[in-house]
């Protein structure tokens, strides 16, 4: 499942000319597991780093909720699929974001309503590791945990890199984990390309609220991606797509 989800997000971000590919790439495995296994009905899912749409929107696509023809228009004029996750025309999209830092807010205040009004219903929220950088994304996490948020689940993709390098160099919050282990949250780090282990951390249950810290690669699966910044940004050429699909083809 996660091979044929890789081949629809490269061909889906190549057909429209568009990057963004690495961080995509990164996180897909988590958001894919998460819809599949874990994101019932009364569940919501928020997702802080915007600019890996294109895995939320494969993710939609593997269960149906999305179609082929709709990713065809994936960043293209009049299309439901932009670039960032939009602010309405989609069920189970609830936020535009994308403008770092404003994700785990959103999250945290759903998380406070359905407690409040007595609803069932877990949210999870997908971080980007540099807009830990952002101060927003910090006192949203003093309110989760001031509040004790069993019913959110924060997933950091914890990949390094960010627009202008690696996140230690621009303003390290390393080690993110340790940091976090700070304040009264249930803080996990693992593999965030092991489906085994995200599942064992998704189970885990909790009366605070979760932090789980996913260790992954920027451009997962495409060895010309990989641990590379640039492909925060490019697009990819009719060359580079036919080596991206087969070395996908072959792990």
């Amino acid at each position: 499942m996660v091979v044929t989800a890789r081949k629809r997000l490269l061909q889906m971000h190549f057909e429209s000319g568009v990057g963004h590919i690495g961080g995509n790439l990164s996180c897909l495995d988590a958001i894919m597991l998460t819809h599949h296994e874990y994101i019932g009905s009364e569940d919501r899912f928020i997702l802080s780093k915007g600019h890996s749409a294109g895995a939320l929107y494969i993710s939609l696509w593997s269960l149906g909720r999305l179609s082929d023809d709709m990713l065809k228009k994936f960043h293209k004029d009049d299309t439901l699929l932009a670039g960032h996750p939009p602010a309405s025309g989609i069920k189970d999209i609830l936020f535009a974001t994308g403008s770092l830092g404003h994700g785990l807010s959103l999250a945290a205040g759903t998380a406070l309503a359905l407690q409040l009004k007595g609803q069932n219903g877990n949210v999870y929220c997908l971080t980007s590791d540099g807009e830990w950088q952002e101060g927003s994304t910090w006192e949203a996490m003093i309110f989760a945990a001031h509040h004790r948020l069993n019913n959110l689940t924060i997933l950091v993709d914890h990949n390094n890199l960010q627009g202008f390098g690696r996140t230690h160099d621009v303003a390290s919050m390393s080690p993110l984990a340790e940091k976090l282990s700070g304040f009264n949250l249930d803080v996990q780090r693992v593999d965030g390309h092991d489906l085994a282990t995200i599942r064992a951390a998704l189970d885990k249950s909790s009366d605070i609220c979760r932090v789980i810290i996913l260790e992954t690669t920027k451009g997962r699966g495409v060895s010309f991606m990989e641990h590379r910044m640039e492909w925060h940004y490019l697009p990819l050429n009719v060359e580079q797509y036919h080596q991206a699909i087969k070395e996908v083809e072959a792990k």
